[in-house]
């Protein structure tokens, strides 16, 4: 679809009455909202889509002691020591399924230090301690799907 096209159906979106226009051509298509909700694309390259924000606040799937699951509000970056999942993936404790993990609950980190790895898309991304300090939890599991913001440990920080 031309740029052309698309500036003029902003310009007819905005002039009408209308709150959203989406047209096809072909396999190509374009939904233009007017307001808070973000367009969407499916054209081909040079037609871009704006993702949609992401909550502020996750939610942590907390089980009880009758085994329901409950849901909180994820720790927030004023909890101290807490270390958040920087992207949506797949939770490692350890490089391998042999091998002991990265950090175990007591163990004493320093800044830059592995505490996991997150498998996105096939790569493994490491997770630095970004403080110095005592691991006091470990909120996953090797395996456990993770989310963007999620907490995965809490580190008691050196008062150094």
């Amino acid at each position: 679809m031309d740029i052309r096209k698309i500036k003029k159906l902003i310009e007819m979106l905005e002039e009408s009455q209308l709150n959203e226009i989406e047209i096809s051509e072909g396999e190509e298509s374009i939904r233009l909202s007017r307001g808070s909700t973000p367009y969407t694309s499916s054209a081909g390259p040079g037609v871009f889509a704006t993702p949609a924000p992401l909550p502020a606040v996750p939610p942590v799937y907390i089980p009880d002691e009758t085994g329901v699951t409950i849901t909180e509000p994820a720790k927030t970056s004023d909890e101290a020591g807490a270390v958040f999942s920087p992207m949506v993936g797949t939770f490692y404790a350890s490089p391998n399924p042999e091998s002991k993990p990265y950090v175990e609950i007591g163990s004493s980190v320093n800044v830059g230090d592995t505490l996991c790895m997150i498998e996105a898309m096939k790569i493994f991304n490491h997770v630095e301690a970004e403080v110095s300090g005592v691991v006091r939890k470990i909120l996953k599991h090797s395996g456990d799907p993770i989310e963007y913001g999620e907490a995965l440990f809490v580190i008691d920080e050196d008062s150094a």
